[in-house]
């Protein structure tokens, strides 16, 4: 791609964020922080056991309310 001047224009570089520092992940990554599958994940959801957060067309969840889940006990089943 041009720039008006001549010149070309760099790509802005892709940042590189640990998981730990995130505070929204998306779906495939939550299932895996929590051990579960996607369609446990995709359970919890549905029946607003973890909340999400809508960025364009993407489904994210904050971090904060996974670790919040995680510490809780669960002796229910989650997909049946």
């Amino acid at each position: 791609m041009r720039a008006m001047n001549g010149t070309h224009r760099k790509q802005p570089a892709r940042v590189t964020v640990a998981a730990d520092a995130k505070l929204l992940v998306s779906r495939d990554e939550a299932a895996q922080l929590l051990s579960i599958s996607q369609r446990g994940l995709d359970y919890l959801i549905a029946n607003r056991r973890l909340p999400t957060r809508r960025i364009g067309g993407r489904v994210l969840i904050p971090v904060a309310d996974l670790r919040k889940y995680a510490r809780g006990d669960h002796p229910e089943r989650i997909v049946v």
